[in-house]
């Protein structure tokens, strides 16, 4: 999923991209509402995080903008503008919800995980298959949960794409570059460290006992496999 982030505050821009690409979006950034206005009509994101005091158009103009030719890809506002007017004009203008500066990194990821969900269940094709399982442990991939029993996980985006590849593939040992095509895109410049730790990172969620994985195996020298 594609992510635009228009923030003219160079510090808060970077942040936002790293929460965002540290999730698995792929991400455009604009630095003022005249860039985001034109961001936003050549690649056409899946949904956008917008500030309001932006140089050259504000935010709130961006958002009409927008709105006047798509009136539902999910929009995002992130501003210092606290007072209760400026979150109801936002919503008057079409935006999904309303960020306050300044935020936590836990509030962005739960806020930006429920607008993911909301486009995976639009976007997703009818059937019964709205979830798979590995060993005991059962993913929903619209809503970037799993489940044992009665314990729900959360879930990233790229933590779906990783388990979907795992669960596609049985058996196979998935070298490193091969996981990193599927899960963080073939422009990414591999680098051996971030698989482990992310792996690891999966593991504490999805794992009962971390430390002897049932579900991700590692093969050493060679990558990573899931036993059906």
């Amino acid at each position: 999923m594609k992510v635009l982030v228009a923030e003219d505050d160079e510090h808060t821009r970077n942040g936002l991209l790293e929460i965002l690409e540290a999730e698995g979006y792929q991400t455009i950034a604009a630095r003022d509402g005249k860039e985001a206005v034109e961001l936003f009509q050549r690649d056409r994101p899946d949904f956008i995080c917008l500030d309001i005091m932006m140089p050259k158009t504000s935010g709130y103009d961006v958002c009409k903008q927008i709105r006047a030719v798509d009136d539902t890809v999910p929009l995002i506002f992130i501003s210092a503008k606290s007072e209760e007017i400026d979150k109801v004009l936002g919503l008057e203008l079409g935006a999904d919800d309303f960020i306050v500066k300044p935020f936590g990194v836990k509030e962005v990821v739960a806020r930006i995980r429920a607008i993911t969900r909301r486009c995976l269940a639009k976007n997703r094709e009818p059937g019964p298959a709205a979830s798979f399982r590995l060993g005991d442990l059962e993913v929903f991939p619209a809503e970037l949960r799993a489940r044992r029993g009665n314990d729900t996980i959360e879930l990233s985006l790229r933590n779906v794409k990783l388990l979907e590849l795992f669960h596609h593939n049985p058996g196979a040992v998935l070298d490193r570059n091969t996981i990193f095509n599927a899960c963080w895109g073939v422009d990414y410049l591999p680098n051996s460290r971030t698989l482990d730790q992310h792996i690891s990172k999966l593991r504490k969620c999805i794992e009962l006992d971390p430390k002897n994985p049932k579900i991700i195996h590692t093969v050493h020298g060679a990558g990573y496999r899931y036993e059906n």
